[in-house]
């Protein structure tokens, strides 16, 4: 037997489930997997066998969301997935693959931007967006045909207003933007709360935490993103060109109050994101106070009762 085609009977073995064990909500309808990479059909832009094992391996920590998951011109098929399958308010990863058609091999080059959610508020009848990472990029080097963005959601999705979200797209020459796709967005269960917006000047932010579930008891370290709400409000909410800092203070509203050691205020880093350390010493329910302050260090929000650590502004976590 050739190497060539036992490579092929093994990657198909192998491979052959890719579209369908991603998820069995996937009603995009199976295809035939080829070998991704090893059949070399002289498209330089498909994944390599090593790289589409990586893709195959990270798509089964994670789900599908059918409602994102769409055809590209008849040549392609696009999956987007999250950790849950699913949105909530508050920051949510997101993660999109794209396939060929005709054979199922994944492609590494192709790029999605522009990514614009809509929330309808009935009643008023009008739209307004919601923070959004800077872009899609590859998820790390090992992962190049599965690239990465957030989305932060200000409100859940109710009888007063309804999500829509689309994304301009480019993938080996094919682009364009695709229809407005209708998504649920649940709330928080309750007494729990991981976005906030707070005033400074005229201006209206929103500070979103990042994966508060992940986090286990003692220090943790402490991710967040501050956008700045757009006008025209339909305009997603970028992340906000201005520095801040943010001066942390856990407490437990539940064991009198108590608050914590160790705890590092949030700092700006070069991704864009702020980070900083939280101490949670033991489990339970955590009101983590926020005082924002500019660069030059005047309080600019929360921080309403220094003397105290108390702060109006606040997100609400449990470990």
């Amino acid at each position: 037997m050739s190497i060539r085609k036992f490579f092929k009977i093994v990657a198909v073995a192998l491979f052959g489930a890719v579209l369908s064990s991603c998820n069995s909500n996937d009603d995009l309808g199976k295809v035939d997997i080829e070998i991704p990479g090893v059949t070399f059909d002289g498209d330089i832009d498909c994944c390599s066998a090593e790289e589409a094992l990586q893709v195959y391996k990270f798509i089964q920590t994670v789900k599908i969301i059918p409602d994102l998951s769409t055809e590209i011109d008849g040549k392609y098929n696009v999956y987007a997935y999250s950790k849950t399958g699913s949105f909530h308010v508050g920051y949510n990863d997101i993660y999109f693959v794209v396939t060929k058609k005709k054979n199922g091999n994944y492609v590494k080059n192709f790029e999605f931007s522009g990514i614009t959610p809509h929330m309808l508020m009935v009643k008023m009848n009008m739209k307004h967006s919601t923070p959004v990472s800077a872009g899609v990029e590859s998820f790390n080097d090992n992962y190049l045909a599965v690239k990465h963005g957030w989305i932060s959601f200000v409100m859940a999705t109710s009888d007063a207003g309804s999500w829509t979200l689309k994304y301009d797209y480019s993938i080996l020459g094919s682009t364009g933007t695709t229809s407005e796709a209708a998504i649920t967005v649940d709330a928080l269960p309750a007494g729990q709360q991981w976005v906030k917006s707070f005033k400074a000047g005229e201006n209206t932010y929103y500070i979103s935490l990042v994966n508060p579930t992940d986090w286990k008891t003692g220090k943790n370290a402490i991710t967040a993103y501050v956008s700045k709400k757009n006008t025209p409000a339909t305009t997603p909410y970028g992340l906000a060109q201005e520095q801040f800092s943010v001066e942390i203070d856990p407490r437990m509203p539940d064991m009198g109050n108590h608050t914590s050691p160790d705890n590092v205020a949030l700092s700006l880093q070069g991704d864009g994101s702020y980070q900083g350390t939280v101490n949670l010493t033991m489990t339970g329910r955590w009101r983590i106070h926020l005082t924002v302050k500019d660069n030059q260090g005047n309080v600019v929000a929360g921080g309403d009762d220094l003397d105290e650590g108390y702060s109006s502004l606040y997100f609400d976590v449990t470990i």
